[in-house]
């Protein structure tokens, strides 16, 4: 029987993380995800593009699943400021717009944000 690997340790873009093989009981599930925090529309679309490339599968509200089922959630950097700004309507629309979102659209979630 071929050798098992137990425990790897892996680094993401300056984090670090450790994997470990709990056995056939433990099968991996969607309570470990993965955020990634882009600064433009460019760098949401490389994410997106990437990580469902392959038989990855789009989901709601900027999440999606890779290729071997991992969870991800690709996010504007600004969504967070927008979405719990002290102008409630301001966040609501916000909320509301990306609610509706598969990808996450900056142009779009900017124009809901300022009333447009």
């Amino acid at each position: 029987m071929p050798p098992t690997v137990v425990i790897v340790a892996f680094e993401l873009d300056g984090q670090r993380f450790t994997a470990l093989n709990g056995g056939p009981q433990f099968t991996h599930s969607e309570a470990v995800s993965f955020q990634i925090f882009c600064k433009d529309q460019e760098e949401i679309d490389y994410y997106w593009t990437r990580l469902t490339e392959g038989g990855g599968e789009p989901g709601p509200c900027g999440w999606l699943k890779d290729r071997y089922g991992l969870s991800w959630q690709v996010v504007p950097d600004k969504l967070i400021d927008m979405i719990s700004d002290a102008d409630q309507e301001k966040a609501a629309r916000t909320t509301k717009a990306f609610m509706a979102m598969g990808k996450f659209d900056i142009a779009a979630l900017e124009r809901a944000y300022a009333g447009e």
